[in-house]
């Protein structure tokens, strides 16, 4: 037994001392591997100075926008007062910059392009208090490298010009004496040639030509002394063509049109506390009525074209905040601080800079901006525009005078469109409505506002929400709208009321009833899911207390209001739904505006439509709807419930009091009360015929009701709906559009009487 246990003894010595030895060998391979694969670090090298130049060149001219910036700024610094360019593909096979500038002096060509040749500084301190655009003297040295270069210059007072090309920054031939007019012109051809990555990308690339001109704009509203133009190559007209002005405004115009230029405000502030910061800026910015799909920022510091993204993120905050439906503004700013609170030196293509205490220059003008914006949301300007069909009225009356050609000529022209094609009115002539065949009545004050309101801009923000649930939501409506009601509603004319649910629309030759309830209801959920969670608000003067609101819809929908049993129900019921509410306020307030304070009161609601306010009896309704009918356990159901109780409450449905037209009027007519004799007698002094029997105060408050949901279908809905509603599917089968008339029939019936 002892002999066994010592050989297995022996047998597991020696098999550690075999796994060792493998051990070691393995290490030992292991570090002979790793000192024969070792390599020496690399040497350190000198690039060649046409490399170091490329690689410079790069960086400085990136896209052909960037070399068209460079030379334009070089002409600015020139005291030029007219600079043309002309580009040929977008700019790579061709750049023409042409100025009147000063020129430069023929013994300074030979220099032009070596890199860091400059007369705009000669030493580091000059940065300090620098004017001109460029200083570096890398620019035209990059344009060399990248592109072939020929210059043609003269300066005042010599007989000629020189012309004289380059490549790789020295010149490839002497001056040649040339004709020339004054200043300068610079030519670049095939940029990047010699990069074909770069060129096959922008090649492929269509947004150059359109930067350019976007450049070129710029220039042309901030410097208004110098004239601007740019085109393309072998084109006859200018996409840019600005003279010199003494008017930014007229600046602006004549760049950006006059849509902008009518909705700017001008803004100005300042700070002269040298412990903070010294600066002064005057720009213009645009109203509430100004909507783009994209934000412009021209901006200025010490007449530099330059961005900064801090200021520019600082003024998207406050038109979200205030204009959410015109967050998309027009800014054009110019910022002049004492030189040296500006570091121009920060970026390659100097398209950022750095300011002195620039966070207290940003807060400053972000408060401006804000309280120009607040105050300018108050008052809004809309321009009545002459009515088509009045000015055609005016033209023909003329034609009926002594001479009989011109009324020959307009019934000759008229004749052209078939009778029974011959519309009545269309949706861009307002003149022939119902209400031109009526009685006139005294104007009054719903009436003047009608007129002073009939033309609106109604803005929709089309800005999609993060949320996957409202962007489905979204789409089932972009998806399954009727294309045929979609043509109509997009052309119809407003005709007029035809009872208290239906209206009267005319499409091209055919005239068609319409669910006025269906439609804005309809409108109204579409709009909630488009403008989710950017909404303006309706600020309740009292806030309504949510028990007492439900317990008033609910005595409404109870025909047995007698009854404590139904009180106290009524009264749980109540209860039970305010702390359901009061526990989505966060949800309700940031997607749907709908806030509840604390207390449990309602006291804000959203904006869906510009200009129109729901009818305010229908809370207690809308408020039971919230706390009974929407699911809030799934995300999109509960969006889409709410949505739907928020259409119901907005929607245009016939106000509460019965319509006191014809037959209504009965309901407006005191109830005959039992007296004796004697107080007849003393009350017949008083009642002088029917007149006395009717309630006027009620009568005028259904008066003003009804006139108002008029105006509202008139002038809200309808413009509302032919820029945001698509119909659905079901509406061509719900009885929501029903046509009445066609007037090629009525042509066919009338023409065999």
């Amino acid at each position: 037994m002892a002999k066994t246990v010592f050989t297995d003894e022996a047998i597991l010595i020696e098999e550690d001392e075999k796994e060792q030895m493998i051990i070691e060998e393995e290490d030992d391979e292991l570090i002979s591997t790793t000192t024969t694969t070792t390599k020496e670090p690399p040497k350190i090298h000198r690039l060649e100075e046409s490399v170091i130049n490329r690689i410079a060149a790069g960086e400085v001219i990136q896209r052909p926008v960037s070399a068209i910036k460079e030379l334009v700024e070089n002409s600015l610094d020139a005291q030029a007062s007219s600079i043309n360019v002309v580009v040929k593909d977008g700019g790579l096979k061709l750049i023409q910059v042409s100025d009147d500038g000063h020129g430069i002096r023929v013994e300074d060509l030979p220099i032009l392009c070596e890199r860091h040749t400059t007369s705009k500084l000669s030493k580091f301190e000059d940065l300090q208090t620098i004017k001109s655009m460029g200083f570096r003297g890398e620019a035209l040295a990059s344009m060399t490298y990248v592109g072939h270069v020929t210059v043609t210059t003269i300066t005042s007072g010599q007989l000629h010009g020189y012309r004289v090309s380059y490549r790789d920054g020295v010149m490839e031939n002497e001056p040649k004496p040339c004709a020339a007019v004054k200043g300068t012109q610079i030519m670049i051809e095939n940029l990047f040639y010699n990069m074909s990555a770069r060129r096959k990308t922008l090649q492929n690339s269509g947004d150059d030509y359109p930067k350019i001109v976007d450049l070129l704009s710029r220039f042309a509203i901030h410097h208004m002394g110098v004239g601007f133009s740019c085109r393309k190559h072998g084109a006859a007209r200018a996409d840019v063509h600005t003279v010199a002005t003494s008017s930014r405004i007229d600046a602006i115009r004549s760049v950006y049109g006059v849509s902008v230029a009518r909705n700017l405000i001008r803004i100005e502030v300042s700070g002269d506390d040298p412990s903070s910061s010294i600066f002064n800026m005057k720009g213009f910015i645009s109203n509430s009525n100004y909507v783009a799909k994209k934000i412009t920022m021209v901006l200025f510091i010490n007449d530099r074209l330059v961005e900064c993204s801090a200021l520019k993120r600082a003024i998207e905050i406050v038109y979200a905040a205030t204009l959410p439906r015109a967050s998309k503004p027009f800014v054009y700013m110019s910022i002049t601080l004492p030189p040296e609170h500006v570091d121009v030196n920060i970026h390659p293509t100097k398209r950022e800079v750095s300011l002195l205490n620039q966070e207290v220059v940003i807060e400053k003008i972000q408060s401006e901006v804000e309280l120009q914006l607040t105050n300018s949301n108050e008052t809004r300007i809309f321009e009545e525009q002459p009515s088509p069909s009045v000015a055609a009225v005016t033209r023909k009356d003329t034609h009926f005078g002594p001479s009989a050609s011109g009324g020959a000529t307009t019934a000759s022209k008229s004749q052209k469109v078939p009778v029974r094609k011959m519309v009545r009115t269309d949706s861009s002539d307002p003149a022939g409505r119902l209400h031109a065949y009526m009685q006139v009545k005294p104007s009054t004050q719903l009436e003047r506002n009608a007129s002073l309101n009939s033309v609106r801009q109604r803005r929709n923000p089309k800005e999609s929400a993060d949320l996957t649930s409202i962007q489905e939501l979204i789409d089932e409506i972009d998806n399954s709208y009727h294309s045929g009601l979609l043509e109509i509603v997009r052309g119809c004319t407003y005709v007029g009321m035809a009872d208290d649910v239906f209206a009267l629309l005319q499409y091209q030759t055919h005239l068609y009833l319409v669910n006025v309830v269906n439609l804005s209801k309809e409108l109204m959920y579409q709009q909630v899911l488009r403008r989710f969670a950017h909404f303006n608000a309706i600020q309740l003067s009292d806030p309504a207390p949510l028990p007492e609101l439900i317990m008033l819809a609910l005595k409404e929908e109870d025909t047995d209001a007698d009854g404590s049993d139904n009180d106290d129900l009524r009264k749980k019921i109540a209860e039970m739904n305010t702390e359901l509410l009061k526990g989505k306020t966060e949800m309700l307030e940031e997607y749907f505006c709908i806030y509840i304070d604390p207390q449990g009161n309602l006291s804000r609601l959203p904006v869906i439509l510009d200009q129109y306010t729901p009818d305010m009896d229908r809370v207690p309704e809308f408020v039971l709807c919230l706390g009974n009918d929407v699911n809030w356990e799934d995300e999109r159901s509960c969006f889409q419930t709410i949505s739907a109780a928020l259409a119901n409450f907005y929607a245009m449905h016939p106000p509460i009091l019965p319509n006191p037209s014809g037959d209504g009027l009965q309901h407006y007519r005191r109830k005959p009360v039992v007296v004796s004799l004697d107080e007849e007698l003393n009350r017949s002094d008083t009642i002088e015929g029917g007149d006395n029997e009717i309630e006027h105060e009620l009568l005028a408050e259904a008066e003003t009701a009804w006139a108002q949901r008029e105006w509202s279908v008139q002038h809200i809905l309808v413009p509302a709906m032919r820029l945001f509603l698509k119909p659905p599917k079901s509406m061509a089968n719900n009885g929501t559009f029903v046509q009445v008339a066609s007037l090629e029939k009525l042509y066919k019936i009338f023409e065999r009487c």
